[in-house]
């Protein structure tokens, strides 16, 4: 009971920090440049931690290590797939954007880049992104707040359905007040947590067993299957298909809308490189060491974990290898990875209801203080959504994040290259692939054809859409093309 009370304190602690943060920026926003970009002032150090810190949620640090507890090496072609999509994000995708959405008539959101970007005026391309934005992040979302609720259950012995709330609770309260700048800062802060967190727990357990090299001579007992990267858990090898399934993970950072949002809100397009080379370190090193928690929890841990109980690896090493204090701290980490991610998530669903459909449909007149107060009720209702979905405790972290991850990949992804990179784009041809890529992956993920995750079929569906009816619309305009060159001219 006394080693509760302080892991207790700590997560009070680190909470109180967080909503402090958000009481102070609440104060420093004023308009809805403010609440959802941060009027584009955050440095590189800030851009890129909070891209990877709202990109590696609780799934990095619950839904990776329980896959490679599971099946060794075998998770690692995830995070290979993952390492890849950050380096071409980053390198691609970044720069071009931020300069884009500027020029876009200082575009605030994906919608609003897309409506400028191809001069719409019937509202079409505000209507249909926001509703796949809706749909997937209240998946995104639920996954978050599940993470939270096994944290809790873990640690703590809550009940799941009663710890599901206390972590969502906390998420939204600061998300709610501090908007952008709030997350943003937060996320700078969490980032660091998570990445010492990933990296200590298996390098502690790790000497604890005599080394790494004791480690492998020990998984090599247990099943010599965790150490063949090619070989699933079952024994038998791995085709081309299920391969191919885990590197897709890539190809979904280009329609990451809580991702890409981090690239519109750099200071500037110079600060780029720098960010580029902190995130991918980031990444790179936390990914290995997320592998390396669920393999080396295999050997460590004396009682297996099955099922869903394999994804609170981390959390069982942290309260088996350390002191209260230091757990406590190591465990504020996982609920820093689960506030970072879902705190975006809303945030960026908000801004696609009230900037999207609210200001679209329902009030186009409407005052900046009357969309920042429209956007922070809906981020309760997104919330109360997403919290309904995740009231089962046996759902898996990394399948909700995966089934979201593609859905958002499929429909954005295709779209966002096309319009940064062909100039022969059309609105049109945008509509087509987001609805036809988000469409693919909702069906696809129920009949589960071939076994192929839904992402590849969906970007591939969404991209050949966008080039067959754009070649088939009616050239853009003039005045779009101009800017499309203005700024494939700029150092960018």
């Amino acid at each position: 009971m006394t080693n509760d009370l302080v892991v207790i304190n700590m997560f009070v602690l680190y909470i109180g920090l967080m909503m402090a943060i958000g009481v102070y920026y609440y104060r420093r926003t004023r308009n809805m440049s403010d609440y959802f970009l941060g009027n584009r002032k955050l440095g590189a150090w800030v851009t890129s931690m909070s891209a990877e810190a709202s990109d590696m949620s609780g799934w990095m640090l619950m839904g990776v290590p329980g896959m490679a507890y599971l099946a060794g090496l075998n998770a690692g072609w995830i995070a290979v797939g993952i390492c890849l999509g950050t380096w071409a994000n980053w390198h691609f995708v970044a720069a071009r954007l931020r300069r884009y959405t500027e020029l876009a008539q200082n575009a605030l959101t994906l919608p609003e880049f897309l409506q400028n970007r191809f001069e719409d005026h019937s509202g079409i391309l505000r209507i249909v992104p926001a509703i796949f934005i809706l749909i997937f992040f209240i998946i995104y979302t639920s996954s978050g707040f599940v993470s939270a609720g096994r944290l809790f259950e873990t640690v703590f012995g809550i009940p799941y359905q009663y710890a599901i709330f206390i972590g969502a609770g906390s998420v939204v309260f600061y998300t709610l007040v501090g908007g952008f700048l709030a997350v943003s800062r937060t996320d700078f802060i969490q980032g660091v947590m998570m990445f010492f967190a990933i990296l200590v727990v298996p390098i502690t357990a790790a000497m604890e067993l005599g080394g790494f090299g004791h480690v492998v001579t020990q998984l090599e007992q247990v099943q010599a299957s965790l150490l063949q990267p090619l070989t699933k858990p079952d024994g038998t090898m791995m085709g081309a298909i299920e391969l191919i399934s885990l590197l897709a993970w890539g190809i979904g950072y280009f329609g990451q809308p809580h991702i890409l949002v981090r690239f519109m809100a750099v200071r500037s397009t110079q600060e780029i490189k720098q960010a580029t080379r902190i995130a991918m370190s980031w990444v790179i090193l936390s990914m290995i060491a997320a592998v390396a928690v669920g393999m080396v929890g295999r050997v460590y841990l004396q009682t297996p974990l099955e099922g869903t109980a394999s994804e609170t690896v981390f959390l069982v090493l942290t309260n088996t290898m350390f002191p209260p204090v230091l757990a406590g701290l190591i465990l504020s980490a996982v609920l820093a990875a689960i506030m970072s991610t879902a705190s975006s998530q809303l945030l960026v669903a908000a801004s696609a209801f009230a900037q999207d459909f609210y200001r679209t449909l329902l009030h186009k007149q409407a005052e900046q203080v009357e969309l920042v107060w429209i956007s922070r009720a809906s981020v309760l209702v997104i919330a109360s959504l997403a919290i309904f979905i995740g009231l089962n405790p046996n759902s898996f972290i990394l399948d909700m994040v995966s089934y979201a991850w593609a859905g958002f990949g499929a429909a954005f992804g295709p779209a966002i290259l096309m319009s940064l990179f062909w100039r022969r784009t059309t609105r049109n041809g945008v509509v087509a692939g987001i609805i036809t890529g988000g469409l693919t992956v909702l069906i696809w993920k129920q009949f589960a054809w071939l076994g192929l995750y839904e992402i590849v079929p969906g970007f591939a569906f969404g991209l050949l859409a966008i080039w067959l009816v754009s070649l088939l619309d009616k050239a853009p305009s003039a005045s779009i093309t101009e800017t499309f060159d203005a700024v494939g001219r700029s150092h960018i």
